[in-house]
């Protein structure tokens, strides 16, 4: 008895391990962050930087204002003793109430279900991937799917093709590539103290397309620092009068808002740079069947975060702060330092970017190339032949070390796969329950309004409801609701769900809303103000460009008509 009771309490440990995890990518947690183990060095004293506590709030196990403690039981907050009973009460309250007479009974359960597992991600009563495990439990339990149909879900194909991904970002921040990268971009980019600030936020967004926005901001934030004091020191060396005080020093500020804007930004461009992203791909193949291709989300992803990081930097260097310095005195300095840190390229470095390479152009040419010759591959099996590429190539075989070890593996965010599985559940339950056709009947009244101002107003709410809320959690939450609206309208469904998707990542106002933000506010060299001042109209800038791109763009190169429910919606 006392193993089993000892095997459950390191099980509970862990669950609270990978919800610090999942936070760490879903949300501003900057405790949860510098509690992880697996951090380096400088990450965990960045985010020792950024606690208001300082140090003194690391090692205690949890997370925030005490939340997600490790040891026995869990440490919970006000708001998860709230939320821990709450979710089983509204559960059963809606279970009990009476059933619309043209709901179907098995909807009304689901709905039930959804109800109790948003307030648990939301108030985090229990570790996130353990909430998302929870349809695996009611589902069957209430009749809703059996076991078979709902785990199914968790070994969706959207869930490998993240996870092949993560497995290939773990072997480059291994062996250091996605810094080389990022400091050879800068390099290339150019001195200037506009074009400098623009290598940083086009480096930033190249490597938030294949990893983590977080990961991105907490790699780029310290050489951004460094060039920020190298160049304050030489400004006062020469009797500048410029200001480069914490919160005063333009330069500073707009350095420090681009690297945090482009991280979010970057993420759009591909299927795996963001979760929502993911989300979206994952429900729309759940509900329907259709296979949103990599190469088909690139030709809409990278224009509009291109549009989006040509706008930002204007907006930062030319309008919101606008860059006194007409040449930077040491900054380049500081790359070519960096740079020369690194050393050589090793063999290994070779390796991961051949792999990166090699299944950057699968999943760019899969769907027009692959296809004809093997029908049956996706991306998912792209990536997980990256994966497994390296745990294959080895580095020094003498010593038997590969490229990637189950050690490091062990680091990705497992949680957040947890996460997928429960979303794409759920999207699951709303279309077999007759739940989403039923709150589509609901929302009848939107047939012949104007498409325009619907996207609108659904962008509009998904960019400023992510500013306080989990862009995943959010997305996870939307997706099935605005396939229903769509349908509702008369409407191709992906026009409303893109939409929702692409704007919860679209929150550049406050440093809750991303870790990216909080990141650069923990630097100090941004204040909040004028964080909400530039993030408020990027705000606005991606209402507009979210919309545009949406409506008039993305039809063109999907080859899909939004003004048409299309035939495979059964």
């Amino acid at each position: 008895m006392s193993s089993l009771i000892s095997g459950l309490e390191n099980l509970w440990q862990y669950m609270w391990q990978l919800s610090r995890q999942t936070k760490r990518l879903i949300r501003f947690d900057m405790a949860a962050m510098a509690d992880n183990g697996n951090l380096s060095e400088k990450e965990r004293k960045i985010a020792e930087q950024v606690l208001p506590g300082g140090t003194d709030s690391l090692g205690r196990g949890n997370s925030g204002g005490g939340s997600d403690n490790g040891s026995r039981g869990g440490g919970y907050n006000l708001a998860q003793k709230i939320g821990l009973i709450l979710g089983p009460v509204l559960f059963l309250l809606v279970l009990i109430m009476p059933t619309p007479a043209d709901m179907p009974p098995v909807a009304k359960l689901v709905l039930a279900a959804v109800v109790w597992i948003a307030i648990w991600w939301i108030t985090e009563a229990i570790p996130i991937p353990a909430t998302s495990l929870l349809p695996i439990v009611l589902f069957p339990l209430l009749g809703v799917q059996d076991v078979k149909s709902t785990t199914a879900s968790y070994g969706d194909s959207t869930v490998f093709l993240f996870m092949g991904g993560f497995f290939i970002a773990a072997a480059m921040e291994r062996w250091n590539l996605h810094r080389r990268i990022a400091l050879n971009i800068i390099k290339l980019v150019g001195t200037g103290p506009k074009t400098i600030i623009l290598g940083f936020m086009v480096a930033t967004a190249f490597l938030s397309m294949w990893i983590s926005n977080t990961a991105t901001a907490m790699m780029m934030m310290p050489i951004g620092l460094a060039v920020i004091v190298q160049v304050a020191l030489l400004l006062k060396q020469q009797g500048s009068d410029i200001d480069t005080s914490l919160g005063r020093f333009n330069f500073g500020t707009a350095l420090m808002l681009g690297i945090a804007y482009a991280a979010s930004i970057g993420g759009v461009a591909t299927i795996i740079g963001t979760p929502p992203n993911g989300i979206f791909v994952g429900v729309a193949k759940e509900m329907w069947g259709q296979d949103i291709s990599f190469a088909s989300w690139l030709a809409y992803g990278i224009p509009l975060a291109a549009v989006t990081l040509i706008f930002a930097w204007w907006y930062l260097t030319t309008v919101a702060y606008p860059v006194r310095i007409k040449e930077l005195p040491g900054g380049m300095k500081v790359i070519n330092d960096e740079i020369k840190k690194l050393g050589p390229i090793s063999r290994a470095e070779t390796q991961v970017a051949s792999v990166f390479i090699l299944v950057a152009l699968l999943w760019i040419s899969s769907s027009f190339v692959l296809k004809d010759f093997i029908p049956m591959i996706n991306d998912a099996t792209i990536s997980i032949l990256g994966a497994v590429l390296l745990f294959l190539l080895p580095v020094n075989l003498a010593k038997g070390q590969f490229i990637l070890d189950w050690e490091s593996a062990l680091k990705i965010p497992w949680g957040i796969l947890l996460l997928f599985g429960g979303g794409i559940s759920l999207a699951g339950g709303f279309k077999s329950s007759g739940l989403a056709e039923w709150i589509a009947t609901r929302l009848t009244g939107l047939e012949g309004a104007s498409m325009l101002v619907i996207v609108l107003a659904v962008t509009t709410m998904a960019i400023f409801l992510t500013e306080v809320t989990s862009n995943t959690a959010t997305a996870t939450m939307l997706m099935p609701v605005m396939a229903s609206m769509g349908i509702a309208m008369g409407i191709h469904p992906y026009a409303l769900m893109i939409t929702a998707a692409i704007a919860c990542s679209y929150a550049f106002m406050l440093p809750v809303a991303t870790p990216p933000n909080a990141v650069v506010f923990g630097t100090g060299y941004v204040t909040i103000p004028q964080m909400a001042r530039a993030g408020f109209a990027l705000n606005i800038f991606g209402v507009i460009a979210i919309t545009a791109l949406t409506l008039y763009y993305l039809p063109v190169v999907w080859g899909i008509s939004f003004n048409t429910i299309p035939a495979w919606i059964k």
